[in-house]
């Protein structure tokens, strides 16, 4: 009897280690690429595991009246028909939505505070459309197989702290001038002296002579 009770919990474990894993992406990137109703159902998901989480959750439905103003059933169905109201596209609110959801009970003590944020988030009009964008398939592949993504990261990193640019996808151009754009602001003299001493070093340790420009 133990043995398909114990089968269903992982594969229950895995629906959401996937979903976490999708929602820490967009929490990440603030972009999204799945198609927008099975995201919204993976969000659906994760939204009212995290609200029945909080301990008001397991109040009695006239305790939750008098601490919630409404049942958590109510409260629960009203912020996911906010969510599933967007029918083109996620709100343009969702990084921040992805953010609350992925740490609710550390920002949030309370669950009213939590559905005050959460409704904020949602009460938006505007709309994010797809990603197109070539880094976002394999940010979520990297969310899903840490393995690889150590196996690749580095040799970006490595070129550019040696001043070489990689010719970089379109996403990986996004994270890159990222980076640059706060580099720049803390201190642009000094990356440019390093990124100088970097090449002038580098090409020293080499032999064989290259040409920079």
């Amino acid at each position: 009897m133990d043995s398909p009770q114990s089968g269903m919990e992982s594969d229950k474990e895995i629906n959401d280690e996937e979903v976490k894993s999708v929602i820490e992406v967009m929490a990440a990137s603030g972009k999204f690429w799945h198609d927008w109703d099975k995201l919204k159902g993976m969000l659906s998901f994760h939204l009212k595991q995290v609200l029945s989480d909080y301990p008001e959750a397991k109040m009695t439905i006239e305790q939750q009246q008098s601490c919630l103003g409404e049942s958590f059933c109510e409260l629960a169905k009203r912020l996911d028909d906010a969510l599933n109201s967007f029918a083109e596209g996620p709100p343009f609110t969702l990084q921040r939505l992805c953010e609350i959801l992925l740490d609710a009970r550390n920002i949030y003590s309370k669950l009213s505070k939590l559905v005050l944020a959460l409704e904020k988030n949602l009460l938006v009009t505007s709309t994010l459309t797809i990603s197109s964008d070539q880094y976002a398939s394999s940010t979520i592949q990297n969310a899903t197989e840490p393995e690889r993504e150590t196996k690749g990261s580095p040799v970006q990193s490595n070129l550019v702290s040696n001043g070489v640019e990689p010719v970089p996808s379109a996403g990986d151009a996004d994270e890159v001038m990222a980076e640059v754009e706060e580099a720049e602001v803390e201190d642009v003299t000094t990356i440019d002296m390093d990124t100088i001493e970097a090449i002038v070093r580098s090409s020293e340790a080499d032999t064989t002579p290259t040409s920079d420009s």
